[in-house]
């Protein structure tokens, strides 16, 4: 069985181009992971996801585990077969959950009890049953169960939930060196940094999570509210005390921008629900920028979504069509909305990989950002 790997294969200042490699397959990176939240990216099937380039993506521990169950997935060979994707996959341990659905649940020092959204039901979560849960869904990278904090956080909450991180990531790799001893899997078990947008507590929370010595290290509680500079600053102040021949991944950003601010520190990958749910409401993003294709405007529009896009959909179809079929609420609308959004991400993706490999990536962020946001 493969085993889990990095290979930072250029460098072009802090910007890095790379390979991981997983038990499904290699993800050349920097890399951008669809969020196929219950077991499917929504409106996309796992072809769409290949024909766009998408190499990797990410389901979420606690919406599987409540629906189908992850026994089921077990038995049906694990999440990437169950799925019928068949490549790598990234499972969150729910600790976001902890976050966003703080009406639903009680945190201690323990680990938190949730309330199912589906029947209300009273579930309980701790790092040692977070990373069993992980082990049967069986996806490649699998993350340690941690507490995200809303924006802004007071700081005995921040300092509480770094506490926490560190505490609950030492048991939740203990169990899982325990079971890998019994049955090695090729599972890579990442370590995620808290600490709010306190300095000090970044600092705490990268050096006692590097301690412990993961194969891959993930920035968490960002994109939660805060202004894109303290998203910068906390980034930068973070990202300096994780190893550089290990994986860095920026958990929940999507902005392109964003995407292109983070690469320049040196993140290899990042996931986010931004494309699928904005294309959804009407919102793709495009080479100049965000489209409201819904608006009354394109109406008449006979051009694509991108001018500048190779997809099957800009080749294809109209804004004029795509906004009719929105305003008629025609599931075909949200399908060619988001197949076009997931392309653009990867496209994206591909062109900041190949400018690294010619030492050009500030060129290329700076000519993407000049069409970017020069606005539709």
């Amino acid at each position: 069985m493969p085993q889990f790997s990095f290979e930072s294969v250029n460098i072009d200042s802090n910007a890095r181009r790379g390979v991981v490699t997983t038990p499904h397959g290699k993800v050349n990176t920097p890399s951008f992971m669809p969020v196929g939240t219950s077991g499917a990216v929504k409106a996309m099937t796992a072809e769409d996801l290949e024909s766009c380039g998408a190499e990797i993506i990410l389901g979420n521990t606690y919406h599987l585990y409540l629906r189908p169950g992850e026994k089921l997935i077990k038995e049906q060979g694990g999440l990437a077969r169950f799925t019928g994707w068949n490549k790598p996959m990234l499972t969150d341990s729910g600790g976001f959950q902890v976050f966003s659905m703080q009406e639903l649940l009680k945190i201690d020092d323990e680990g938190a009890t949730f309330k199912s959204h589906h029947d209300g039901s009273s579930h309980r979560f701790y790092p040692e049953k977070v990373i069993e849960i992980e082990r049967d869904i069986g996806a490649d990278i699998i993350m340690s169960f941690d507490q995200c904090v809303p924006y802004p956080a007071d700081r005995e909450l921040a300092s509480t939930a770094v506490a926490r991180t560190y505490d609950w990531a030492q048991k939740g790799q203990n169990h899982f060196n325990k079971l890998d001893e019994e049955n090695p899997t090729g599972i890579a078990l990442f370590g995620i940094v808290q600490g709010s947008t306190y300095t000090d507590l970044r600092k705490l929370s990268a050096e006692q999570i590097v301690s412990l010595d993961f194969p891959g290290y993930a920035v968490g509680g960002l994109a939660v509210g805060e202004s894109k500079k303290e998203m910068e600053d906390m980034l930068g102040c973070t990202i300096q005390f994780l190893p550089e021949d290990k994986p860095r991944y920026l958990m929940g950003v999507g902005y392109p921008e964003d995407i292109l601010m983070a690469v320049s520190y040196g993140v290899d990958m990042f996931d986010c629900v931004l494309p699928t749910r904005n294309a959804r409401t009407g919102m793709v993003f495009t080479s100049k920028g965000p489209l409201v294709f819904r608006n009354a405007e394109y109406a008449h529009d006979d051009g694509p979504l991108d001018p500048e896009c190779d997809c099957r959909v800009c080749r294809r179809y109209s804004r004029a069509y795509l906004r009719h079929l929105y305003n008629q609420h025609e599931i075909t609308a949200l399908v060619l909305a988001t197949y076009h959004s997931t392309y653009f991400f990867q496209n994206l993706m591909r062109g900041i990989r190949s400018s690294i490999e010619i030492g050009e990536f500030d060129l290329f962020k700076k000519e993407f950002l000049a069409g970017y946001l020069q606005g539709n």
